[in-house]
């Protein structure tokens, strides 16, 4: 008898026992958020730190900070990645009570899921955009747990105008960080000519740092250096800088693509000098001191 018709595909693969030969789609794992984890969001490719948790019109948002310092904001929820692997963001976990608080990247207690207060009319100004942002970045959380905005100057020439303009007050106290307040400077003089102005003793506050630019106030070890170069007079102190760096610095673009770079070395206020941050530290005590 001729042997049977060998099987060349073996068992029936719609049968009872037979291996699941579809590939099965990876599960994704819940992950509670929390400050500084690394995520990517799968849809857009975005990847960064997050940073806060917020509750917005539409839900809630998990922000993401990239390397670059910018940020975005995504539902919280699936759709992100770790390694590779899909996770489900979820919130926070509940901490035990004797656990440690969170701190934010000023060193200040972080108030999970708070919404920012109401804007007071006081006010704090510096002299330009990147101190605006560097400001924003480690102390941003304690800003808007205290309604503080900070607004720029574009330089401190004006300084005196924009002050009578404000017509500072007991309920309407501004404080002043500006580059280079050291004796005899431009900006020492300024300083003198606003504390002579009509309602400005008691309050305005004037606070400085002795850079020449806010740049020199991030930590160098952050960008590699044991110390900020030495720009000889005449020339641009941020071109000087990102020269010496050896990264370019043709133009506006280049300054600020270099500005980036530095700002995003920075992740707390560990990575800024005690002589800017003990300052701005002042400035916020004294807008929000209760009128």
């Amino acid at each position: 008898m001729p042997e049977p018709f060998p099987d060349r595909y073996g068992r029936d693969v719609l049968g009872a026992g037979a291996p699941d030969l579809h590939r099965r789609r990876p599960v994704a794992t819940e992950v509670p958020v929390r400050r500084d984890l690394v995520v990517e969001d799968a849809a857009t490719g975005w990847t960064g730190a997050i940073t806060r948790v917020e509750k917005q019109a539409g839900g809630v948002v998990v922000v993401l900070e990239d390397a670059r310092g910018r940020t975005r904001s995504f539902p919280l929820g699936p759709g992100f990645m770790i390694d590779g692997k899909p996770v489900v963001l979820t919130p926070p976990a509940r901490r035990p009570a004797d656990a440690k608080p969170l701190r934010s990247a000023s060193g200040s207690v972080y108030v999970e899921g708070a919404r920012a207060r109401t804007a007071r009319a006081s006010r704090i100004w510096v002299e330009g955009k990147h101190d605006a942002e560097l400001v924003q970045k480690v102390w941003g959380h304690d800003l808007r747990i205290e309604g503080v905005v900070v607004e720029m100057l574009d330089g401190a020439d004006n300084l005196p105008e924009r002050v009578t303009q404000f017509a500072p007050s007991p309920t309407r106290r501004l404080g002043v960080l500006v580059d280079h307040l050291v004796p005899g400077s431009k900006e020492s003089r300024l300083a003198e000519q606003v504390m002579r102005l009509p309602g400005a003793r008691g309050n305005v506050l004037i606070l400085g740092h002795p850079y020449v630019d806010v740049w020199q106030a991030v930590r160098p070890a952050r960008v590699g250096l044991s110390e900020w170069p030495h720009v000889p007079r005449g020339t641009d102190i941020k071109v000087g800088t990102l020269r010496a760096l050896g990264w370019p610095c043709a133009d506006q673009i280049d300054i600020a693509e270099g500005w980036r770079r530095i700002l995003a070395t920075v992740r707390s206020y560990a990575d800024v000098e005690p002589t800017l941050s003990g300052r701005i530290e002042e400035l916020i005590d004294w807008v929000t001191i209760e009128g």
